[in-house]
């Protein structure tokens, strides 16, 4: 653990416990894997709709950025380095599945993700089935979008990530970034409206 010991404080700011772990400090590193382990999940698993293939992304993004730690030029940029690596390996397993061209078994498990939903006290039934349909629809519309498409929309919509980031990401302008989200939005809409 080097010199670092039981010191370490979670309050840091990101750039620093980077840094950190890039030393070698695994409490550091520890701390970076709880921060981001269930929104890479959240990202493979809408993008790749298969609850087994997104958690092996997640431990191979994890593994993957451990390994590549010490690359990493710029410990501030490490959220937008993770989010490429994790978007790309979903990229990559999409392309494996189009070329066997298997068929996919839908898998309804998203209730089953910890803590993706808890019920409350004022649990509401019909809200529930609302809330429900409304995901499964969301599911079903994004598994239409082309696999660039649904990435761009997840990255912006569901992670907060900049046009340039998802351009980095994706291999494209930034310009373009805006031209597939327009058509992932208006798409995703189109869809959604069904469900109101």
């Amino acid at each position: 653990m080097g010199d670092h010991g039981p010191g370490f404080e979670p309050d840091l700011d990101e750039g620093s416990i980077v840094a950190r772990a890039q030393d070698g400090d695994l409490a550091a590193f520890e701390h970076l894997v709880l921060t981001y382990q269930y929104r890479l999940f959240r990202l493979a698993y809408r993008m790749l709709n298969d609850r087994g293939e997104a958690e092996d992304i997640v431990q191979e993004t994890l593994t993957t950025s451990w390994c590549g730690l010490p690359m990493l030029a710029d410990a501030d940029a490490f959220g937008g380095w993770i989010y490429r690596l994790a978007t790309n390996k979903c990229l990559d397993v999409l392309r494996k599945r189009s070329a066997h061209a298997e068929s996919i078994v839908d898998s309804d498990d998203m209730d089953a993700i910890p803590g993706a939903r808890a019920r409350s006290v004022g649990w509401d039934p019909a809200h529930e089935a609302e809330w429900s349909a409304e995901q499964d629809g969301l599911t079903a519309l994004l598994k239409t979008l082309p696999p660039a498409q649904r990435a761009c929309w997840l990255l912006r919509e569901m992670h907060g990530r900049s046009y340039a980031e998802i351009g980095v990401t994706l291999k494209i302008s930034p310009t373009a970034v805006r031209g597939t989200l327009a058509r992932a939005r208006h798409q995703i809409a189109e869809g959604m409206s069904q469900w109101r």
